[in-house]
């Protein structure tokens, strides 16, 4: 049975990515799930192109801005980026498993990446993780061309595919300093591979300059940000270690599959204690994933990590594994895990019908809650404010976390531009980075906040300032909404210390 499908796969494989892709985007339209917070904030991001912006390279702005110019603001045409990138990874992972071991391990690499619910994500959530594991996957495949089967023009086909990558996350640096380690491992590979190197890592410093650019321009912002991933939240304790250390591996098995998660860290942690034994293949591919694995694992020890960072460093540990899987190993385990995995896969797919069927929509169940709560609050909310402040020309005010300011901006039906109104003074999202409402002075405002204490510095800015009404949080039943009418604004305040959070 498992030969069959394997020989399967091989056969018709376009058809079966073609297949994926016409599922992933009719899920997309008929589900029309709303969108998460990094969602709406990377759209806003794209409707102002910039080399960087406060958090993260550019990329994903680009393509939301791309997709949104042709197709128009909607929920599926943003995310649609991430269903083509995901089916072009899926591909490029087939071919990079194919050309380390063979048709039989590839067919069953894709079988396991397919089986993990962290694919679906990554194909149907239109975050940095869509463009980021699209464009690694193209460096792995461009440099193993490259580097064994001695393409020279490979490299700069790699070094391309690194600079997209790095354009997508900071994370992508780690792809050249592998790949330097690689080299390194052997003296004689230096010599003969410093050229194809050099030739690598041309297209890399080419995309790594205007953000340096743009950064040095903006205070450092985003690698302020982030150092700050790795200073702010150091571990006090070995209780909190360990919750760290839980928290992730309990994402990870949620994401990768508890029978797949455990072979593919096993086998990571075993090849590292072999690197220098390793044939030349087998070290590239460590290097370029399982080490990187164990390196977060560890780090989780320290300090809280984000379940979704070790995500890229999966992707060769799993060619890894196919071939040990082709050798004999793991037989009936994997096999086993990718039974769960593809169960895990469906109950994901299937989550919006079951919530509607067991009437558990808007409940304390709801996994959807999160998503699905904005379009209707934004609903309440402009209809008091075509009330309250009906201006053609009035504008809108955010006060609270960024998701507030980027779901209105999105979810509001003329998608007005929101600004953001940060009371410390520092600078915490990229709205703190663009001109405030300055353009607006005489006009009046919205102003949405999280707290009915209402900064000082926003009710002087204009010559009345009214309470319209609350309005009720979904997702917080004793945290509302509060929504107040700013008349006639005389100067945005300006925020006397501006500091990088």
């Amino acid at each position: 049975m498992m030969e069959k499908l394997l020989r399967w796969i091989d056969a018709h494989l376009i058809a079966l990515l073609l297949a994926l892709f016409v599922l992933r985007s009719g899920f997309l339209l008929v589900e029309n799930i709303g969108l998460m917070g990094d969602e709406s904030y990377y759209w806003d991001w794209s409707r102002h192109p910039a080399w960087c912006y406060y958090s993260k390279p550019p990329m994903v702005a680009w393509l939301i801005g791309v997709f949104t110019w042709l197709l128009g603001d909607y929920t599926a045409s943003l995310r649609l980026p991430a269903v083509i990138a995901g089916t072009v990874f899926l591909w490029f992972f087939h071919a990079t498993a194919k050309a380390f071991y063979g048709r039989r391990a590839a067919a069953f690499a894709l079988l396991m990446i397919l089986a993990t619910p962290a694919n679906v994500l990554a194909n149907l959530l239109m975050t940095i993780d869509a463009p980021l594991y699209c464009f690694w996957m193209m460096t792995i495949f461009f440099l193993q061309r490259a580097l064994f089967d001695f393409e020279p023009w490979a490299w700069l086909w790699a070094g391309c595919a690194t600079a997209a990558a790095l354009l997508s996350k900071q994370v992508a640096i780690a792809l050249p300093l592998m790949l330097l380690a690689f080299i390194l491992l052997d003296h004689q590979r230096w010599r003969r591979l410093r050229c194809g190197f050099a030739l690598y890592l041309a297209p890399v410093l080419l995309a790594g300059l205007p953000i340096l650019i743009w950064n040095a321009g903006h205070h450092w912002v985003m690698f302020q940000h982030s150092k700050d991933h790795f200073t702010a939240q150091i571990s006090a304790s070995l209780v909190n270690s360990l919750d760290n250390v839980g928290e992730l591996l309990l994402y990870q098995q949620l994401l990768i599959t508890p029978l797949i998660f455990v072979p593919v860290t096993i086998l990571s942690v075993q090849s590292v204690r072999r690197l220098r034994n390793l044939v030349a293949p087998q070290q590239f591919l460590v290097l370029m994933g399982p080490l990187l694995l164990l390196g977060v694992l560890l780090l989780s020890l320290e300090q809280k990590v984000q379940g979704n960072w070790p995500m890229p460093f999966y992707f060769t540990g799993l060619i890894l594994l196919a071939g040990a899987w082709q050798a004999g190993r793991w037989r009936k385990w994997l096999q086993y895990g990718v039974s769960l995995g593809y169960l895990m896969v469906a109950l994901t797919y299937l989550l919006p019908n079951a919530l509607n069927a067991l009437h558990l929509q808007d409940s304390r169940y709801d996994l959807l809650k999160r998503f699905n709560h904005w379009p209707g609050l934004a609903i309440r909310i402009e209809a008091e404010r075509r009330l309250g402040v009906p201006e053609p020309d009035s504008f809108v005010v955010a006060l609270g976390h960024r998701n507030l300011a980027s779901q209105l901006a999105f979810y509001l039906p003329d998608h007005p531009a929101v600004f953001r109104y940060e009371a410390s003074g520092a600078v915490k999202s990229q709205y703190e980075l663009w001109p405030g409402p300055e353009a607006f002075t005489g006009k009046n405002a919205l102003v949405v906040s999280d707290s009915q204490d209402v900064p000082d510095q926003i009710s002087r800015a204009f010559r009345t300032f009214t309470f319209i009404k609350a309005i009720a949080n979904p997702m917080h039943s004793n945290q509302p909404f509060y929504l107040f009418s700013g008349q006639d604004l005389i100067a945005w305040p300006t925020a006397a210390n501006k500091e990088t959070k």
